[in-house]
């Protein structure tokens, strides 16, 4: 059966590699064409929002080629879908370029950087209405020989492509198949979800709750800087989930609803997508994830007992009957303010003294 989405993924695929390595006077008339003239672009602090072609051209692009005279991008997972009637081309890999000048106050190293990406781009009428692109400025930070904060429990390093090698999903999908991954990644997430944090089961009720029965035994969970990379099960609750749930306990319950709830009403937060495409899925929200920050521990901070939304994507390969791999961006450094600490203004005294 042929897959509606696959002209889209396509041609989205080739649009934003021209667009990575376009010549910035080329940046305004190639983004007016790519995107919708009311056009939403949100990404990572300190970028967040912009209305339009012309904004985006001008507080993102042309700063980001200025930096990297050499740019170029390395798409590791191309895959599409509809949600809500809405149509969308999702995307994960890694900008790539030489580090020349300085970019949102992060000294220039002169070498070789890597800004891994996920993206969620809406499509109308052939053209792009509402983009979501959280970047890992954090890890471009590390890159520069700059951290922030406590020691990451996970391994800091770049995100490999998926172990099957197929996540450029520019093919048929099978419809059967993509509907079976994002149900699976749904029964995980309602598995998670229905888990009481506060019940005292710890590290071994993490292990052992029913999320176990969706993982691979050789699960790969890709988080962003501040928190790395984690192997199996125990390492992503060792690595992750344990000080993240400690941190924010019961997202979704008891005496957090109402705070909650109000924040969300604000926000107008929300899964935008979930997709399945094939053996991949991908769900996010703007923001997805509401909690109260009542414990401490995570990413070495005290509980500050505010209220924190998380922006987050998450990527799936479902292989062999389970889910074998997870890659989540998350915007860390509007995650960090919310907790009280402002990366780019506490490091900006040592950015001075290192460029």
């Amino acid at each position: 059966m042929t897959d509606p989405h696959l002209s889209r993924k396509i041609d989205m695929h080739e649009a934003m590699l021209r667009l990575a390595e376009a010549r910035p006077e080329a940046l305004p008339e190639l983004l007016g064409t790519l995107y919708a003239p009311e056009a939403h672009w949100r990404g990572s602090h300190p970028m967040n929002e912009m209305t339009g072609p012309e904004a985006i051209a001008a507080q993102v692009w042309a700063p980001l080629r200025h930096s990297f005279p050499d740019l170029e991008r390395r798409d590791l997972i191309v895959v599409g879908g509809q949600y809500e009637g809405r149509d969308y081309v999702a995307m994960m890999g890694h900008y790539c370029g030489s580090f020349r000048h300085d970019w949102l106050g992060i000294p220039a190293t002169g070498g070789a950087a890597y800004l891994r990406y996920g993206e969620v781009h809406q499509i109308a009428h052939g053209r792009i209405v509402q983009s979501s692109c959280l970047w890992d400025v954090l890890d471009l930070i590390r890159q520069a020989g700059f951290w922030p904060l406590a020691p990451s429990l996970g391994a800091e390093e770049m995100w490999p492509g998926p172990i099957t090698g197929d996540g450029l999903a520019l093919r048929d999908s099978d419809p059967q198949e993509s509907a079976a991954s994002i149900a699976q990644t749904l029964a995980m997430h309602a598995a998670l979800g229905a888990y009481d944090d506060e019940g005292r089961g710890g590290r071994e009720g993490l292990l052992n709750m029913p999320q176990k029965d969706f993982w691979h035994p050789k699960m790969m969970w890709y988080g962003p800087a501040g928190i790395g990379t984690a192997r199996g099960l125990s390492g992503f609750v060792d690595c992750h989930q344990l000080p993240f749930r400690m941190a924010f306990p019961n997202r979704k319950g008891g005496g957090q609803w109402d705070e909650i709830g109000a924040l969300k009403q604000q926000h107008g937060g929300g899964h935008y997508i979930r997709i399945g495409d094939g053996p991949y899925s991908v769900t996010a929200g703007w923001p997805s994830v509401f909690a109260m920050h009542r414990g401490g521990g995570f990413l070495g901070l005290a509980p500050t007992g505010r209220p924190v939304t998380m922006r987050v994507m998450d990527f799936y390969l479902h292989h062999e009957g389970l889910i074998r791999e997870n890659w989540v961006p998350l915007d860390m450094l509007d995650l960090l303010m919310q907790m009280g600490v402002d990366v780019l203004d506490r490091m900006s005294p040592i950015f001075r003294r290192g460029g």
